[in-house]
């Protein structure tokens, strides 16, 4: 089926309705994963029509977007020799990546100043051998800035035409509507999935109202709605999914018996679980843009076949009420440190200019 286009937030950006999220080929999910494969993947995925690719400066660190920008002429051309043979294949092809996350010696370090972010950007474009990056987040709000400070850099490095968007990710809607008074924000990239709502209260009307389009990570609960329990026991010790609370477990167990209910309704749909999840997302509105990861084309495959499942208002309540805040165990991070409820920064007018 042909991957269909979406406006993202109210700037002009379009975007494949789904996009592929790139973390897992390089860091977190385990050791780095063969370059070749996952050439071959991005090749698939933008032939597909999933023209969205989302990673960071921090994923590797740098190795993500190094992998992106090797082949990136290669995914163009390659789109653009399939849309001269007839395949349909949009020939344009939407990068996301993203500033202010380090990492180092095993600890995170969070970003915001105007000279770190402008070297960020600058490192970025010459590891993905481009001129101009499509969408440019801030990856964690930094709060120890103002966030107006953050803005103004970023909307001076759109004026210079380095950046053409720009993106916060788990922001909050105090956070999202300082920035956006700054410089129109186009996107919020935030987790939102079946079992990770906590956006839907106050994030999402607030990007709404602004005309902010929604990037949802880890729509499949980190990999959890591909199967269930089992799928830990296939995780390496390096996979930093072992760390988080819902896979501990005491709140394994219990969550399992949750995707075992939403497996039994995939199963009467005659889809898979992780479908089911996706479907869920495309079901909540053309501004929202789930980007789920995966390292196998045939899994990239089945994602796109969510794009076809229709629920109806009772079977998305049915669905919701499998994965209530009741029936989900432990947090989405040990923390709340790095998510949208912990984003505030300081007031404009506490910062000393230089």
């Amino acid at each position: 089926m042909a991957v269909r286009r979406i406006k993202l937030g109210s700037q002009g950006l379009e975007v494949s309705a789904q996009g592929l999220g790139c973390m897992s080929m390089s860091f977190g999910y385990g050791p780095p994963k063969p370059e070749p494969d996952m050439i071959n993947l991005i090749h698939h995925a933008v032939a597909a029509g999933v023209t969205f690719l989302d990673t960071s400066d921090v994923y590797g660190p740098h190795t993500n977007e190094i992998l992106l920008g090797k082949k990136l002429d290669d995914v163009m051309l390659l789109s653009m020799q399939a849309l001269q043979a007839g395949g349909g294949v949009r020939e344009k092809v939407e990068l996301a990546t993203k500033f202010g996350v380090s990492f180092s010696d095993g600890r995170f370090g969070i970003h915001g100043d105007p000279a770190y972010m402008r070297a960020a950007c600058e490192g970025s474009l010459k590891r993905l051998g481009i001129e101009c990056i499509d969408l440019y987040y801030q990856h964690r709000v930094d709060k120890k800035i103002p966030i107006e400070v953050t803005m103004s850099e970023l909307k001076k490095l759109v004026e210079e035409g380095k950046i053409k968007y720009i993106g916060l990710s788990e922001a909050s809607p105090s956070t999202i509507r300082r920035a956006h008074a700054v410089h129109p924000i186009t996107a919020i990239q935030s987790e939102w999935s079946i079992w990770s709502r906590d956006v839907e209260e106050e994030v999402i009307p607030t990007c709404r109202e602004l005309g902010i389009g929604i990037v949802a990570y880890s729509p499949l609960g980190r990999g959890f709605f591909s199967g269930g329990a089992k799928m830990v026991e296939s995780l390496s010790e390096q996979d930093f999914r072992k760390l988080l609370p819902r896979f501990q477990p005491g709140n394994l167990d219990k969550n399992d018996q949750m995707f075992k209910r939403v497996s039994a309704m995939a199963t009467r749909k005659g889809c898979t679980p992780s479908q089911l999840a996706l479907a869920w997302l495309h079901h909540q509105g053309n501004d929202v843009c789930p980007i789920p990861g995966t390292t196998k084309i045939e899994n990239l495959n089945q994602n796109i076949g969510a794009l076809s499942i229709v629920l109806t208002p009772q079977e998305m309540a049915e669905l919701e009420s499998y994965t209530a805040a009741g029936e989900v165990h432990g947090g989405r991070y040990a923390q709340t440190a790095g998510t949208w409820e912990d984003s505030e920064t300081p007031p404009l007018s506490s910062w000393t200019f230089e």
